[in-house]
């Protein structure tokens, strides 16, 4: 079987360290690869018409907000880390839940956040969709669920592939958006606003919780709902770790040690890693 892609960055730079393979060679086929994933991303998420992502989900995001000034939005976007972090220091006090979980269901410069890191123009970890979605197609999963879904991009992706699709968030912002888009595609999804609903016992065949975990008040607890909600062999694919931002005082959560021992006791075993691109890790739920 064809290695995943940042095994076989991995395996190609050992050559490199060999000496069998130029730097330059390794750096020209990585742009390769991940080209690749960009189209996959992009191909998922253009409107119909569109050939240009930037341009596209800036068009989209318009059309909710009621905005077709293309540099406005912009300008929203680019400032939206800035602002969340103004509006988090103005109102959050991290030690209370209410307090953290009041700030994700109010905001809604989240959504100009998320849409402008998912047009790859700053960071192409939102790529890491593709990788899951690749990882999730060779284990034959079939029921997905993106939990913490934001705007629901990496749901718009899983569904283009054929999976049964539902997202999960807490933010009433971010869900009405997420299912405007995916109502605007025809793409049918099932929704879970965190705040009153229970996620399926034994739901899905993987779950994505993609830059998740550092945000959240109980992460231990978080683990268990999911460990839940997957089926026997099911798996969580998600990053566990966040380096300390300044920029993003929103990650409260730097030990995650406790959750993976939590997910050892529930019966989850690791079973793959990347260790090249953006650190993303797999765990399967054992019988």
């Amino acid at each position: 079987m064809e290695q995943l892609l940042p095994d076989r960055l991995k395996e190609l730079w050992q050559l490199v360290d060999r000496r069998d393979l130029t730097a330059e060679a390794f750096g020209a086929e990585q742009e390769r690869l991940l080209a690749a994933y960009r189209q996959t991303w992009a191909e998922a998420l253009l409107l119909e018409g569109h050939a240009d992502l930037e341009e596209s989900l800036l068009t989209e995001l318009g059309r909710y907000v009621g905005c077709d000034d293309r540099s406005e939005l912009r300008s929203r976007c680019r400032q939206a880390v800035a602002e969340l972090r103004r509006e988090w220091e103005d109102s959050v006090d991290r030690h209370r839940r209410a307090s953290v979980e009041r700030f994700y269901d109010e905001t809604r410069t989240a959504i100009y956040e998320l849409i402008w890191w998912h047009t790859l123009s700053d960071d192409l970890s939102p790529l890491a969709y593709v990788l899951a979605l690749d990882y999730a197609k060779r284990q034959h999963c079939e029921s997905y669920l993106d939990f913490g879904a934001g705007v629901g991009s990496g749901a718009i992706l899983f569904a283009r592939h054929g999976l049964e699709v539902a997202v999960a968030d807490i933010s009433s912002p971010l869900l009405e958006f997420c299912r405007w888009r995916l109502t605007h595609r025809g793409l049918p999804a099932t929704h879970f606003d965190l705040k009153t609903s229970r996620l399926p016992r034994e739901g899905f065949d993987v779950i994505t919780a993609m830059d998740v975990f550092e945000h959240l008040v109980d992460p231990i607890g978080t683990a268990e709902q999911l460990w839940e909600a997957l089926k026997p062999a099911g798996l969580l694919f998600g990053r566990f770790g966040a380096e300390r931002d300044d920029d993003h005082p929103m990650h409260i959560v730097e030990d995650f040690e406790p959750t993976f021992a939590r997910l050892r006791e529930l019966g989850g075993v690791e079973v793959w890693r990347d260790e090249w691109l953006w650190g993303h890790q797999v765990f399967r739920k054992t019988p």
